[in-house]
């Protein structure tokens, strides 16, 4: 097994989250912030928008079973990377489409399903890619929301549908045991 890690922000963290915690060769995802100035920020503090910290997953995965390459295309799939600092109703910049590598390969890849992905959209992708920064795991109540609360309203009406559509799009890649479980 050969684990690696990516960091990906694409809209509200608990999207991402319950999506790549389904996914076949993800070990482990934990939600968090990265991208801001401010020393292990509270969720409040990110929500005003003024710490520039984004939303973001860090993921460990076994790259025997999944590639980075494969991690990206799918992120491009659940997300709309055409929208700056905004996903759906989520307005602001912890929402921002980004991508934190961790290492100089992965920026390589990054920029080249970008560059992939672009025929897809009928916008330009504004996705950033940066090199990874401090990391900031969120608050306990944060990790695995989607499983925890799954008839909350912002879960039933936002997430649900995002991994039903991954389910469906991507139903030979699902791991019936879940990441991070």
């Amino acid at each position: 097994m050969t684990i690696e890690t990516a960091t990906l922000g694409g809209g509200c963290f608990w999207c991402t989250e319950a999506v790549y915690q389904e996914l076949r060769g993800v070990v482990s995802v934990e939600s968090g912030y990265t991208g801001g100035t401010v020393p292990n920020p509270s969720y409040e503090q990110v929500c005003e928008g003024s710490t520039g910290h984004a939303e973001v997953v860090r993921l460990r995965f076994d790259t025997e079973v999944i590639s980075y390459r494969e991690i990206l295309e799918i992120f491009f799939t659940i997300h709309d990377p055409t929208t700056p600092n905004r996903q759906g109703n989520d307005v602001g910049t912890q929402y921002r489409s980004v991508i934190y590598t961790h290492s100089p390969e992965q920026q390589e890849t990054a920029k080249q399903v970008i560059a992939c992905m672009a025929s897809v959209w009928d916008a330009p992708i504004v996705t950033e890619v940066s090199p990874e920064q401090p990391y900031y795991k969120a608050e306990e109540y944060h990790q695995n929301y989607f499983r925890q609360h799954p008839f909350q309203g912002y879960c039933a009406f936002v997430v649900a549908p995002k991994v039903a559509k991954f389910r469906k799009v991507y139903a030979d890649r699902l791991n019936t045991a879940g990441a991070g479980t």
